[in-house]
């Protein structure tokens, strides 16, 4: 005979309804489980999915190569400047420690000549600088030798060895002037006859610089922007424009028919500051009559005349030169600074790179609330299984 259980059930019976619910609750609990996990693995699929993404928007990522006193100068070299008929160039020519500048006229420059002298060596200092600025950009993203025929957004792009231009190469800004390309070549850059660097989308020649670590030469007829920063020389062959720089560090620049346009660069400014202007007999006194000016004509105005409340009438509210300080009631506050400046931003905010902060990666946000709620779920659904477990 089966003994009985404390609830006064036979012990099989009981031993059966254990085994009953154990097998319903198996099911369950599995389903509760999977789909914990699928929550969990959601989860780090999104984590991982947006890491990916920020390094991504990293290698995007390129910032503006600070070129100080450099920046004033179309041509800058360090051995000589060397030119063959009628260039034009549109800002400063500088060299040192060379002494040798030839070809002026029959070229024309649209600047001051710099040589040998205490600006041109500062100048040269603060390229040698901008130099390895421009050098140590991270991270890099891998780029074939020949640049023809490709778009390319913003962003640090590097070949170990040469670079060169067959056809046309765009930069696209994407809607973003402050956007910002460094391309850093190993050894040599070489242009093709005829080929073109085209911007397009906001995209400006200030925000363009070529690293080159050795020379660079550019081919006839065509047309290059951005500031070349070379190691050694830069030439500058037959009917050649440039809207840009030719910056070389230690050897020569050779011209021949050559126009080259210094990029006049806007300064990014702290967003602009307007005074704000309140009627001297309004409520408040305006900005220069304070707390104590009150109604124009009351009582404390009537005491201390013209100082603060100035030639206006009773009870209007028109503008009027404040009259000269008078000795204040007990019962004024103190007085607000004359010409108060009230602080108002405009424009989207700026990020370090001179982009504006813009929403991005809304699919992988979508995805991580969704995983979010999907472990939620699993963990009610696997905690409610195993209480009643």
């Amino acid at each position: 005979m089966d003994g009985a259980t404390d609830d006064g059930l036979p012990m099989s019976r009981r031993i059966t309804s254990l085994s009953t619910s154990s097998r319903r609750s198996t099911p369950a609990r599995r389903s509760a489980v999977t789909a914990a996990v699928a929550a969990v693995a959601l989860t780090l699929l999104f984590t991982v999915g947006l890491a990916v993404s920020l390094v991504g928007s990293a290698q995007a990522a390129a910032v503006t190569v600070p070129l100080g006193t450099a920046g004033s100068y179309a041509v800058l070299a360090g051995s000589t400047v060397t030119n063959t008929g009628p260039s034009v160039i549109n800002g400063d020519v500088g060299l040192s420690p060379g002494t040798s500048v030839t070809g002026f006229p029959p070229g024309h420059v649209n600047g001051t000549k710099h040589v040998a002298d205490a600006v041109a060596l500062q100048a040269k200092s603060d390229l040698k600088t901008a130099y390895n600025v421009a050098a140590g950009e991270q991270p890099p993203h891998p780029i074939t030798a020949d640049l023809g025929g490709q778009t390319l957004t913003r962003g640090v792009y590097n070949s170990a060895t040469s670079l060169g231009l067959t056809g046309a190469l765009t930069l696209d800004g994407q809607g973003d002037s402050g956007s910002v390309w460094v391309f850093q070549a190993g050894s040599t850059l070489t242009t093709a006859t005829a080929s073109h660097v085209n911007l397009i989308n906001g995209a400006s020649a200030c925000n363009v610089y070529w690293q080159i670590g050795s020379s660079a030469t550019l081919g006839t007829a065509s047309t290059f922007r951005g500031s070349i920063l070379a190691l050694h020389s830069i030439t500058v062959t037959t009917g050649v424009t440039i809207h840009g720089r030719v910056l070389a560090r230690n050897g020569a620049v050779t011209l021949d028919t050559d126009t080259i346009s210094r990029p006049h660069c806007r300064t990014k400014t702290p967003p602009t500051t307007s005074p704000t202007k309140s009627p001297t007999g309004g409520p408040t006194g305006g900005p220069t009559g304070g707390p104590t000016g009150g109604p124009t004509g009351g009582p404390t105005g009537g005491q201390t005349g013209a100082p603060t409340g100035g030639p206006s009438g009773p009870g209007h509210g028109t503008t009027s030169p404040a009259g000269p300080a008078g000795p204040g009631g007990p019962s004024g506050g103190p007085s607000s600074p004359p010409g108060q400046i009230t602080r108002v931003p405009s424009g989207p905010p700026q990020t370090g790179d001179g982009g504006s902060v813009h929403s991005s990666h809304p699919f992988l946000v979508t995805t991580g609330a969704l995983a979010l709620l999907a472990s939620m779920v699993g963990i009610f659904l696997w905690r409610r299984e195993d209480s009643r477990a």
